[in-house]
């Protein structure tokens, strides 16, 4: 079955009576050459399997069960589970549960259904994008590599370098828990329904340590939160306001840091919110 044509996923979708939900962002793709690609460049030489999340109608589980040996896929709509059993026929290294992955227990599915790293792929709906990365970076689970494919904006800025103009606040906490880096775009044209944005598809090789030392890891994420919540101020108003403490109670931190506090947000690397925060948490 050709999931990736248009036409031939029409026909399967009004077999089954299915029709889109804009409240779960669901957009199925429709370009044969994506699929395969995000597979081939999802995987990690000692991953044992793959926890695909938001399958859809399996034009990715189909590609990445010819490349690992066991498929979990995660999803949260019903109504695509007696299509999914129609186009995943076949293919016994498959395995559909149902779940939503910002609530589902992912450590004991990951331990239950694994024996070994594994790595995430997904195509993510957009509104969900920041905090399902952030729940699988912060878990620490036995994941080695994420894969996602997401609104092109978003990866830009969850890829951008520390330090650079695009980076945000989840720039800082994904470099911090790994290494990203976009992989390649994919028009809106890809899609059925067709989005009113592009994506990207983007991968996150997990890290084994942070790059950095840090004594307070909440503080840290305090910290860049409050930095990134009025980026346009210089760090002292930014973190003055963000934290509630008074302007004057942040001059010693910034002189022990070293950071300075006309700086703004989107010009400190990571060891630099790492060394404020150290020096605000004594």
């Amino acid at each position: 079955m050709e999931l990736a044509n248009p036409i031939v996923v029409k026909g399967l979708l009004a077999r089954h009576g299915f029709h889109f939900s804009k409240s779960l962002g669901q957009n199925f793709l429709v370009d044969s050459s994506v699929c395969p690609q995000m597979a081939e460049l999802s995987g990690t030489d000692d991953a044992v399997g793959v926890l695909e999340i938001g399958p859809g109608i399996g034009v990715l589980t189909v590609e990445l069960a010819r490349l690992f040996p066991k498929v979990v896929a995660m999803e949260l709509d019903q109504r695509l589970f007696p299509v999914l059993k129609e186009t995943l026929h076949g293919f016994d290294a498959v395995h559909v549960v149902e779940g939503d992955a910002l609530k589902a227990d992912l450590s004991e599915l990951i331990a239950r259904e694994f024996d070994g790293p594994v790595v995430v792929c997904a195509n993510l709906p957009y509104y969900i994008t920041s905090p399902l990365l952030m729940r699988l970076l912060e878990s620490r689970l036995n994941i080695t590599a994420i894969t996602a494919m997401v609104q092109k904006e978003a990866g830009e800025r969850i890829c951008a370098e520390p330090g650079t103009r695009k980076a945000g606040a989840i720039s800082l906490a994904v470099h911090y828990y790994a290494q990203p880096q976009q992989l390649f775009d994919v028009p809106a044209s890809s899609f059925l329904p067709r989005p009113k944005v592009d994506s990207c598809v983007i991968r996150m090789d997990v890290r084994k340590k942070p790059p950095i030392e840090v004594k307070d890891e909440k503080l840290l994420f305090r910290v860049i939160r409050a930095a990134f919540a009025q980026r346009r101020k210089m760090l002292r108003g930014a973190l003055s306001a963000g934290l509630g403490i008074a302007k004057q109670d942040l001059v010693g931190a910034f002189q022990a840091s070293g950071v300075l506090e006309t700086k703004r947000a989107e010009q400190l690397t990571l060891a630099e919110f790492s060394a404020l925060a150290d020096a605000i948490g004594r």
